[in-house]
């Protein structure tokens, strides 16, 4: 069972802070931007040349980032399950955007698949699940933020670091785990093996 409504907990932010961070429950635009710009460090060289999917694309954020840093996948996909969201994140980026339930639907293939924030009122099951489907039908790698603490009984959904690598031991090839750019936050990169 979700922690949440994940529909009704997003609709009402868009009703309270439009389209903006807030909007999608962001503490701020800086902590939404400190968070891509780890992402932009670790696939940055590799994104030109590169599909992308945005699982949890929200507004397109991510997207109009990359574009400032003239970082652009050869190929971005977004996914995101609110409607709204997608419109918006359509009008702005003119890229591909489609609605899809991670845990549920079918998912493309991609070089990457990049989450930032869209795991933040999952449940720990929901997580894993998320994590693994995304990892499973990406050909490189899936990078991800989680926000860093023990679990508690709140909205927001909380990890440790050493749990996330207990839990991908099995089925991933190289976990990297990226820290100190922002209390209460981590971000990962489960890798592929390179053929």
């Amino acid at each position: 069972m979700p922690r949440i409504n994940n529909k009704t907990f997003y609709e009402n932010a868009i009703k309270r802070y439009g389209c903006t961070a807030r909007g999608l429950n962001w503490n701020s635009k800086q902590s939404q931007h400190t968070r891509f710009e780890v992402i932009h460090e670790l696939l940055g060289e590799h994104l030109p040349s590169s599909s992308v999917i945005d699982a949890g694309c929200g507004f397109g954020d991510l997207y109009l980032f990359l574009q400032q840093k003239g970082a652009l996948p050869r190929k971005y996909t977004g996914y995101d399950m609110l409607e709204e969201a997608l419109f918006v994140a359509h009008k702005r980026t003119k890229q591909t955007c489609v609605h899809k339930d991670i845990l549920n639907d079918e998912l493309e293939c991609a070089d990457f698949y990049i989450a930032s924030g869209s795991m933040n009122i999952l449940n720990r099951f929901e997580t894993f699940l998320f994590i693994r489907r995304c990892y499973e039908v990406s050909k490189k790698g899936f990078v991800f933020n989680l926000l860093r603490g023990e679990e508690t009984q709140g909205h927001f959904n909380y990890f440790l670091p050493e749990e996330i690598e207990a839990h991908v031991s099995d089925f991933v090839y190289d976990v990297e785990i990226y820290e100190g750019y922002m209390d209460g936050d981590f971000t990962v990169f489960l890798k592929k093996e390179e053929r």
